[in-house]
């Protein structure tokens, strides 16, 4: 049955557009045929991160609006042949779909993708609303700093329509050193953020390189972050994966 997973943040800099990319490769690498739709309206950046920014012409509300299908519109990565792309519109000046016609788009990803990761909006607005009205769980992405972990609080009091066990923490950017010095853990920021925890992604040096070049090559080598998330996809897909070690 597919999933649909809104990737959500209380604020900006958590990484979390990153983290919807590569848990999208990793889920595709799985043999899971994805859909990221990005839906952060006049800040969109998966495009850039996945290198079709020249092939994603048409978003998702020109297949609401009747002006393209979903086929014509959705793009396929060229590396990664289980791997798409839904953009968002470019301009801040686009009407917001209404949860219904949403929910018809999202009924019709269904049919077609076995996940859809939806990149959020950060922050609470009206485009956070529009991403998660439709979503079948919801991944809360934050690091461990305290301001970030007071942004997901304020989150979580946003998705009470999620039922226990379809809400999940995604903590990101972990330094161990960072940790040691504040004196926390990571069983704080789950404590503070009230979720269960679906995976713990250590800062990686590697992946603003990477995703800067687009994913314009496989990637080979087995760095931190990009382990994490192939664990996270794995989680999704039902497995039972331990923690890494930091």
């Amino acid at each position: 049955m597919s999933q649909v997973i809104a990737v959500v943040s209380g604020k900006g800099g958590t990484g979390k557009t990153s983290f919807t990319t590569l848990t999208g490769m990793a889920l595709a690498q799985l043999g899971k045929k994805t859909l990221l739709l990005d839906c952060d309206i006049g800040l969109r950046n998966l495009d850039l991160y996945l290198g079709v920014s020249d092939r994603a012409l048409m978003d998702f509300t020109d297949v609401i609006a009747g002006r393209t299908t979903l086929a014509q519109a959705v793009v396929r990565h060229p590396l990664y042949p289980n791997l798409y792309l839904l953009t968002a519109p470019v301009s801040f000046g686009v009407r917001l779909p209404s949860k219904r016609e949403m929910q018809r788009l999202i009924d019709e990803i269904r049919r077609h993708f076995d996940f859809c990761l939806i990149d959020a909006a950060a922050g609470i607005g009206e485009a956070f609303a529009l991403a998660t009205c439709c979503a079948d769980r919801a991944v809360v992405v934050t690091t461990n700093d305290p301001s970030s972990l007071r942004d997901a609080q304020r989150t979580v009091m946003e998705l009470h329509r999620f039922p226990s066990g379809q809400l999940h923490l995604v903590v990101n950017r972990v330094r161990r050193k960072l940790l040691q010095s504040l004196h926390t853990t990571i069983d704080d920021a789950i404590d503070a953020a009230g979720l269960p925890l679906l995976g713990v992604i250590p800062e990686d040096e590697n992946v603003p390189a990477v995703l800067g070049r687009g994913l314009s090559q496989r990637l080979k080598y087995r760095s931190g972050a990009l382990c994490a998330c192939e664990n996270i996809a794995r989680r999704l897909c039902g497995e039972r994966v331990r923690l890494m070690r930091l």
